[in-house]
């Protein structure tokens, strides 16, 4: 996401306000209350070790089911497939307006915003030019959250590697970069329907088929290419279906909404579809009433919107108001941002069928969504951060079990939210935020607090988490599940307004983030104990740790840890999202993305960004020969008459998000 330290009004940066009010722990004060950081590190790297050779910690269900003998066979199988270091050179910390790699392999600029994949194909217009509709069936603008799908991936898995359909989000936009003279105001106020239309159109999701020729990849004209945006109609589905605080004018009965707004990070299910997650929504919206619900004030609804879209009259427009207007709210937009904040399902190998936002999973800000292992004939468990300083992280578990080929988006319908409490000896708890659990109950008549029904519950899950008393993190950001032994990994990336530190939240005033790892303590990940340790304390040399307890080094610095990801072998790959001063100045550079081995506790820099960008989501083909790496607002803060950088199309241009495709040069696995 997004990561500015100040906040505007009007096109501000879009961060969200900090809301959370309540006295619940932070992560922080848990660490300094419990283990040093070193301590902590320490014993996360050994945990590391231990699972990788299939051993399990104390208290594990697994802790007694193998032989060594077959522990240190699967370890030995593992160590040939590949080699123990990290194949690569690490490059430099670098200022340049570029994309730098290791020395034998290569990155390609591929589909950056204003790329057109449907319609009449329209050129993108280097000044700006291109109208709302020309927009509608262009590439968005802001790339993030991504995934690869292979051809022959319709209902889940795939193998082909040189064919498939590259999914991507469009986080936000830039206004002064996406018209040929930035937004028009008059008054103070947007003035524009087709400005604003075309801001709404480079939001959201991308479909584009893609296949590799001759080792070069293009874009095929194929009636699969899509763009869902933040008009795009959609259903709601789970447990706040037609609830009373989704009816709008819209949708009387609260059973339907128009768009999704501010995709960072994604996720995708084991039957084959994708998952696009709505984080900073809140500032869309305006509300002139003095007195505003809950679901507004703890998400941070306030009087004014960022992009001013509700200045506008028509009901397009107006739906960014949140004023009571009407005697009831089927007659208003009282509750359009009750709409927003939920995870999205798009089937990508459909264009005819409508996305669905899956209420189940909580309303919050969602920093995408990753599975834990699934197993067929066991509950699917997914995890998501809520990427807001002192949020939390949460669990959900579905009341049905996977059955491959039969299983659908309708298993994240019925189940259980779970949000976490980290404590300082180094385990866990998963809180249940169930209206019909005792323990919940309990929580919310010691609070003074009452919720009407389940629905309700989801529609205030932040509320419903502090009162269970989860504990505040440091922004919890991306999360990535080991393949080799299930262990989960959050990045957090940095907290300026943490005072109190806690266990897992070790530092105060938070400049640099840190990584922290989890395993569950039952074999299907549906329990509600877990043990965790910190993976990485980013920062420069001289306050930070690797993951065997050593300073970081000019190899591996970073700070503001966001993306992550594992490939298929289990090697980490991080992405960060600085600004500010550290991209301005100090060790770091710009933002870059590292690999790192769990095993051995190796982290090595492979790719800095251009100039003002952030380097966010990647994927992979099957055959791991071509890899996807997506680059974020560019020369951020660039107007129409001063580029503070010209990647990707050179001097006197514009500059464009885009994604970057990774080979090598000799055309093999990346490693």
């Amino acid at each position: 996401m997004r990561n500015e330290q100040e906040q505007n009004v009007l096109f501000g940066n879009g961060d969200e306000p900090l809301s959370n009010a309540s006295s619940n722990p932070h992560i922080n004060d848990l660490i300094e209350a419990g283990l040093s950081r070193r301590q902590v590190v320490a014993s996360g790297a050994a945990l590391g070790v231990m699972g990788f050779l299939g051993v399990a910690m104390p208290g594990s269900a697994e802790a007694a089911d193998n032989p060594l003998k077959d522990q240190l066979k699967e370890l030995l199988e593992r160590l040939k497939k590949r080699s123990k270091r990290l194949p690569f050179n690490p490059v430099a910390v670098t200022r340049a307006d570029t994309i730098t790699v290791p020395a034998g392999y290569k990155a390609t600029t591929f589909i950056p915003w204003g790329t057109p994949i449907r319609g009449s194909f329209p050129a993108f217009l280097d000044n700006a030019g291109n109208s709302a509709a020309d927009q509608a069936d262009q590439i968005g603008m802001h790339h993030d959250g991504m995934h690869f799908f292979p051809i022959d991936g319709q209902r889940g898995g795939g193998h082909k590697s040189d064919h498939g359909l590259l999914v991507l989000n469009h986080e936000y936009i830039d206004a002064p970069l996406l018209h040929p003279n930035g937004p028009t105001l008059v008054g103070g106020k947007r003035s524009s329907a087709d400005e604003v239309r075309k801001e709404i159109n480079a939001h959201g999701v991308s479909v584009v088929e893609v296949r590799r020729v001759r080792g070069q990849w293009e874009v095929l004209p194929s009636a699969r290419n899509r763009r869902i945006t933040g008009a795009t109609p959609m259903q709601i589905s789970g447990p706040a279906r037609g609830h009373a605080l989704l009816q709008t004018r819209y949708s009387p009965d609260g059973t339907a909404t128009r768009g999704t707004l501010n995709n960072c990070a994604n996720g995708f299910t084991p039957w084959g579809t994708y998952l696009t997650c709505e984080e900073n929504w809140a500032g869309y919206f305006a509300s002139g009433d003095t007195e505003r619900p809950r679901e507004m004030t703890r998400y941070g609804v306030g009087s004014a919107s960022r992009y001013g879209w509700d200045h506008l009259s028509g009901d397009e427009f107006q739906r960014f108001n949140a004023t009571r207007l009407a005697a009831e709210a089927a007659g208003d937009y009282r509750n359009e941002p009750n709409h927003f904040g939920w995870i999205v399902e798009i089937d990508p190998f459909a264009p005819e069928s409508a996305p669905v936002k899956r209420t189940a999973l909580g309303r919050f800000a969602h920093e995408g969504l990753v599975f834990a292992p699934v197993k067929p004939g066991s509950p699917v468990v997914c995890y998501s951060g809520d990427d807001s300083q002192n949020e939390y992280i949460y669990k959900f578990v579905s009341r049905s079990r996977y059955v491959p080929g039969r299983s659908n988006g309708s298993l994240l319908d019925e189940g259980t939210l779970y949000v976490a409490r980290f404590k300082a000896n180094g385990k866990g708890d998963w809180l249940a935020l169930d209206i019909k659990d005792k323990a919940f109950q309990a929580a919310c008549r010691a609070a003074g607090v009452s919720f009407a029904d389940q629905g309700e519950v989801l529609i205030n899950t932040r509320l419903a988490a502090d009162i269970v008393g989860a504990t505040k993190m440091d922004r919890p950001e991306w999360g990535a599940v080991n393949p080799n032994n299930g262990d989960v990994y959050f990045t957090l990336t940095n907290n300026s307004s943490r005072t109190v530190v806690d266990a897992a939240n070790p530092r105060p005033a938070n400049a640099y983030g840190h990584i922290i790892r989890w395993r569950e303590q039952s074999r299907d990940y549906a329990g509600r104990e877990f043990v965790w340790s910190l993976f990485l304390l980013a920062g420069p040399e001289n306050d930070s740790l690797d993951p065997n307890g050593r300073p970081l080094t000019a190899d591996n610095r970073l700070a503001s840890p966001d993306g992550l990801w594992f490939d298929d072998e289990g090697r980490l790959w991080i992405q960060t999202d600085m600004s500010g001063s550290q991209l301005a100045s100090g060790p770091f550079g710009n933002n870059q993305m590292l690999v790192a081995e769990p095993t051995t506790g190796e982290v090595k820099r492979f790719l800095v960004g251009p100039v003002g960008c952030e380097v966010t989501g990647i994927t992979a083909t099957p055959d791991f020969r071509t890899l996807f790496v997506n680059i974020q607002h560019p020369g951020e803060g660039s107007t129409p008459t001063d580029f503070r950088s010209t990647w990707p199309d050179g001097p006197g241009r514009r500059p464009r998000s885009a994604t970057v495709i990774v080979t090598r040069e000799d055309g093999k696995p990346l490693f």
